[in-house]
């Protein structure tokens, strides 16, 4: 990661409950999370690392489109770190009784890390590898286990079906924000 003595570009960090898309079609890239069969996540996740990867190596990707946008770069380590928290929630979910999940702060998490000055190839070969390993953690779901709960700390109740139908609107969302 390359080092800037000034502070990280804050945006205005995104307040909204994003659960509404297990309900209803996204108007802003067009997924409809309930038609997702989640036993296709695994494969979906690994067809998507290509349109990732093939982003994060754009001359632009350090350029936010607008000051209050991440750049693709941001939006790349973003993807990264939910392929990470998901991984882990999921397993979570499979192995305890309806846990409590940490809570996770993105933006924070976007500033503390510096996502703005990450190396972009770096960030494509991890996001790759974390893309990986949550494909295999969803394609080892047992048909039994689907059902299982968890539950973020703002009280949101998911099954493990319904965070990876949330889960894969993020991917896929992003990659329309980034036009991937």
């Amino acid at each position: 990661m390359d080092t800037d003595p000034r502070p990280a570009p804050a945006i205005e960090p995104d307040g909204k409950d994003w659960t509404w898309v297990l309900e209803a079609r996204c108007p802003e890239c067009g997924f409809a999370a309930s038609d997702v069969d989640p036993r296709g996540i695994g494969g979906t996740v690994r067809d998507l690392v290509p349109r990732w990867v093939a982003a994060l190596h754009r001359p632009d990707v350090r350029e936010r489109p607008e000051p209050h946008v991440w750049s693709t770069l941001e939006y790349g380590a973003h993807v990264r770190d939910v392929m990470r928290v998901f991984d882990e929630r999921v397993r979570l979910m499979v192995e305890q009784d309806d846990p409590l999940f940490a809570n996770w702060d993105q933006d924070a998490t976007a500033l503390t890390e510096r996502y703005d000055l990450q190396d972009p190839a770096v960030v494509a070969d991890e996001l790759a590898l974390a893309a990986a390993a949550t494909a295999d953690r969803f394609d080892a779901v047992a048909p039994g286990q689907w059902d299982r709960t968890g539950r973020r700390s703002n009280g949101s109740v998911f099954t493990v079906r319904t965070l990876g139908q949330y889960f894969l609107h993020d991917v896929v969302h992003h990659l329309h924000d980034i036009r991937g």
